[in-house]
């Protein structure tokens, strides 16, 4: 095993890589942008040997070399360059495809197909492999060739108008719900699901994972609670959106932010005593006609003092209150330093590998690489011969960086 490193356990490494949960897997990522990257990413933190198939012609490109964009989420695979409009790169891929656990894409439905890396010729080498395929709207249905992002997958499943201020218009919540968490988080979840299963059956499948369903999923209470009325269609008027004084945001007087969540009543009893009110005094909290009026209560009392001061007084309460971090003041707050929760990766700070093993830690494999840097490195790894790759490079079918 590895030796600790501060909160967290460094694992031992096998060939280079980190002995994680997901050690001796091995993933083929296609080339693409948003949650398949992330996807793969994870992946790789929790010890699966990820490689990252980029195209011939973003070798040595002024964008390609501009990593800023995604740096952390390119992060811990090594990147070989194949041309797939050659005959002999689509052999390349569907030669990966023979030796791998898994393949990954995130093009729209039927772009794969014309390249000749779909599931049909994938599978065909490999009875057992699960091939991952994220979209936006999935692979059929009316919209399945629209192109669209994050915003307007969201919007599609109700959710994206149930977030934003009374009075307002819907807030997009960056992109982390359809992007992240609807699609690369349920790619990775169904990756491992089919890895798992085929393990028992010997047989593998298609993982059609859409950002619209997994977004959907997530927001299983809210059309639960809408089911049997207790969600109201405005927003900022129910419990946890916004509406009830107890649950939001307040800006003090420094024009900062800071925000509270006592939803209990032992909670909620705690806070108000804290911020000089009376519970006696105000209406019951459960009464949403008088949540305007305390929430105005409210925000005359978070205005009279500055965040810092407001942080002093109620974070060592149970008053289910913290102050609304910058990303730059995340990297230092003390419950994430202790945590450990943000590493130095080729100097650039990001979130550690999550969830946490208590004897299989995840590990950040290596920074992000530029296209092509480690074709010869991965198909060498992967069984091509010398004399091949030297083919293949005269050809033109991948280029080395």
């Amino acid at each position: 095993m590895g030796g600790a490193v501060g909160g967290r356990e460094k694992p031992a490494l096998l060939g280079g890589f980190p002995l994680g949960p997901l050690t001796g897997i091995r993933v083929v990522e296609i080339a693409g942008i948003g949650p398949c990257p992330w996807c793969a990413m994870v992946l790789s933190d929790m010890g699966a040997e990820v490689i990252r198939v980029d195209r011939a012609d973003a070798v040595g490109s002024r964008a390609a070399d501009d990593r800023s964009l995604e740096f952390v989420n390119l992060r811990g695979r090594r990147s070989l360059a194949v041309d797939l409009k050659q005959p002999d790169g689509v052999e390349v891929v569907l030669r990966l495809a023979s030796r791998a656990d898994a393949l990954i894409e995130g093009f729209r439905p039927g772009v794969v197909e014309r390249l000749g890396i779909g599931p049909g010729p994938c599978l065909e080498r490999n009875g057992k492999l699960v091939y991952g395929r994220m979209t936006g709207w999935g692979q059929n249905g009316p919209r399945s060739q629209a192109p669209g992002h994050d915003i307007n997958y969201l919007a599609q499943t109700g959710l994206l108008d149930a977030i934003g201020p009374p009075g307002g218009g819907p807030v997009p919540p960056l992109n982390l719900i359809a992007d992240y968490g609807g699609g690369g988080m349920a790619l990775a979840f169904g990756v491992v699901c089919g890895i798992l299963e085929a393990r028992g059956s010997g047989e593998g499948q298609v993982i059609d994972a859409a950002m619209v369903d997994g977004a959907g999923l997530l927001g299983s209470l809210f059309f639960g609670m809408r089911q049997i009325g207790r969600w109201r269609n405005r927003r900022g008027t129910n419990m946890i959106d916004g509406g009830a004084p107890y649950y939001g945001t307040y800006e003090t007087a420094d024009g900062r932010w800071i925000a509270v969540g006592a939803i209990e009543p032992k909670f909620y009893g705690v806070l108000v005593e804290a911020i000089g009110l009376s519970i006696d005094e105000l209406p019951d909290m459960d009464e949403v006609g008088e949540w305007p009026q305390v929430r105005r209560r409210f925000a005359e009392v978070f205005k009279s003092r500055t965040r810092d001061e407001w942080t002093e007084v109620l974070l060592p309460l149970e008053a289910c209150y913290s102050p609304v971090l910058s990303l730059d003041e995340a990297l230092e707050d003390e419950q994430n330093l202790a945590r450990e929760a943000f590493v130095s990766e080729d100097g650039v700070l990001q979130p550690a590998p999550a969830p946490r093993f208590s004897r299989t830690p995840g590990e950040i494999s290596g920074p992000a690489a530029s296209p092509g840097e480690h074709t010869d490195e991965v198909l060498r790894d992967w069984g091509f011969e010398a004399g091949e790759l030297q083919s293949l490079r005269a050809g033109g079918a991948i280029v080395q960086r």
